[in-house]
Formats: structure tokens, sequence, C-alpha cells
């Protein structure tokens, strides 16, 4: 199974979108614990809202949506929704 997740910041709001072959909430951890700079910088997250696909490339196609004009008023959607 693979993952398209979304992240906000508990520090400072700023969403995060990914994918990942993980499960989510190992995913969370990880950034959590400072993996990479940018999350680094900004920790800690939280968990939002993730999808589940059977194939990489629709995980990553969502990803790359998310990250787009429309996609991104979803994201703003789901972190007015369920965002801090």
């Amino acid at each position: 199974m693979f993952t398209t997740y979304l992240l906000q910041s508990e520090k400072n709001g700023k969403s995060h979108i990914g994918a990942t072959e993980k499960d989510p909430k190992i995913r969370l951890a990880e950034h959590n614990s400072g993996t990479n700079t940018w999350t680094k910088n900004n920790r800690p997250f939280r968990l939002i809202y993730y999808e589940t696909f059977h194939c990489r490339l629709d995980a990553y196609a969502r990803e790359k949506f998310l990250k787009s004009g429309v996609g991104n008023r979803l994201v703003r959607i789901l972190l007015k929704e369920y965002g801090t």
C-alpha cells in the first residue's frame, strides 16, 4: 500500500504534503524526529489527512495534484476543517 498524506506544523501552521510506502503514522514520527531540514525546522507536525492507494503512481499523482492550484484549495479546506 502507498499513502499520500497531509501534515500541519503545530509550531507555525505550515503544511507538508508527501507520499510514501510506509504507514503514515511511522512517516509522521520520522518527520517529527527531524529526518530532513525543512520538517526539522517546522516540527512538531500532526497528521491531518491521508489517502491510501494500491499503486505507487497513483499515490504520487495525488501528491502532485494536492500541490497544484486546484488541489491546494482542497488542502486549505482540509486544514481549515481539521487543522489548528
